[in-house]
């Protein structure tokens, strides 16, 4: 069975003592965790990240029965200023820490971009940025081992880490079982694979399978803006998840699985499609 969960800062505008006990009401037992978003009027830098506001936080989703999945902290790694990447990494080092306070074993992240902007740009599939990035990652995975914590990373067709075999290579040279994948399969989508998309979705599965630790779970249409493909709500747009259910229903009993791009409108008929789904594979 598949843990579902949502991406709190798609929930209602509230406290999260007046949010969690609405999440729990549409059927999810865990959360993706934001502290930059999801809980607004909070600091959330590192010299924030203390014993006590972990514990507080431990308690509040423990009253309400719920598990914080993972703890997102989405810097950009790729950015050319080592400035800015000292800065990063330190906020990497308090998240892992107060992860392991939460009792949550995994922060997530994605790869970035080599730009200030966070933007793709010809250089993002470059052997350069790949080297760059894996040699910022390693103290941060170190941290992540000290801490018995999981250092998740989330391939995106537009950022450093782009396709399934990029982020093979990653894990292979890092070389640490706590460096694991955050599986989106529609951050692997683009205009150039779109229509392959089985395709894509098996080789990810093929390559990264062992290494999964968490599904992400939205769904795509396609606009003429942007990259041309804009994320929603699972079960609002063209994704099959049969094949991923299939995978999951096999390989990944009680894995985490957050949905993200719902708004309150729809985050219980997101939930309820694909429990749909899942059930029926």
């Amino acid at each position: 069975m598949i843990q579902f969960g949502l991406r709190l800062h798609d929930g209602e505008k509230l406290p999260m003592e007046q949010l969690l006990p609405l999440v729990k009401s549409k059927g999810y037992t865990c959360a993706h965790l934001a502290l930059t978003k999801a809980m607004g009027g909070y600091p959330s830098g590192p010299s924030a990240l203390t014993p006590g506001y972990a514990h507080y936080l431990k308690h509040l989703f423990e009253k309400h029965g719920m598990d914080i999945a993972v703890l997102g902290n989405y810097l950009n790694l790729g950015h050319p200023d080592e400035q800015v990447i000292r800065d990063a990494t330190e906020r990497y080092y308090a998240h892992i820490r107060f992860a392991a306070l939460l009792g949550c074993g995994m922060v997530g992240t994605e790869t970035g971009a080599p730009n200030p902007e966070y933007r793709f740009c010809p250089e993002c599939r470059s052997e350069e940025a790949l080297s760059l990035l894996i040699r910022r990652l390693k103290p941060i995975v170190r941290c992540a081992e000290q801490f018995g914590v999981i250092l998740a990373i989330e391939p995106v067709a537009r950022h450093i880490v782009w396709n399934a075999k990029r982020a093979r290579q990653v894990l292979d040279e890092i070389g640490s079982h706590n460096l694991q994948i955050l599986f989106d399969p529609v951050n692997l989508l683009d205009l150039d694979n779109v229509d392959h998309r089985d395709e894509v979705f098996a080789e990810a599965m093929e390559l990264l399978g062992p290494d999964i630790a968490m599904v992400h779970f939205k769904d795509f249409i396609r606009v003429n803006e942007g990259h041309g493909l804009k994320a929603v709500g699972a079960g609002t747009g063209e994704m099959d998840y049969t094949a991923i259910m299939r995978f999951i229903k096999k390989e990944k009993p009680f894995v985490y699985g957050t949905l993200e791009n719902t708004v309150p409108e729809n985050a219980a008929f997101c939930r309820a499609r694909l429990q749909e789904i899942y059930e029926r594979v």
